[in-house]
């Protein structure tokens, strides 16, 4: 495989990030796909949420989907409004470490290039 059609997944926001030139000389060690991703990482918050969600899914129907937003509201109570885009990301990770689904319209879709509201399921 040629270097410019190599890609990666973002440790912290879960999204695909694709070789660039000017990573050519450290693409190794690139874990973040912006200075924004590099500077939030991943906190002990998001664990919060990546775990609510997996918590939310237990709870439920096994071919169930559930809002990543209702793990931002488990974790954050009156303020998990504002833990909405953090818990599409943890639902983003869990997505690229292979332990659920992202669902939109009722199909599996990559989580990685994902837009627009979306719901997290069990994987298989």
């Amino acid at each position: 495989m040629r270097e410019q059609d190599q890609t990666k997944i973002c440790a912290s926001c879960g999204r695909e990030m694709r070789w660039r030139a000017a990573w050519a000389d450290v693409w190794n060690e690139v874990r973040y796909c912006s200075a924004a991703c590099r500077s939030r990482k991943v906190t002990p918050q998001d664990r919060a949420l990546e775990g609510a969600i997996l918590d939310l899914l237990a709870q439920s129907a096994p071919k169930a989907a559930v809002d990543p937003s209702d793990a931002g509201r488990a974790v954050g109570g009156d303020a998990g409004r504002a833990l909405r885009e953090p818990a599409r990301r943890a639902a983003r990770r869990l997505a690229a470490a292979g332990l659920v689904h992202v669902v939109q319209n009722g199909r599996v879709v990559d989580a990685a290039t994902v837009r627009g509201p979306f719901l997290v399921r069990r994987h298989p």
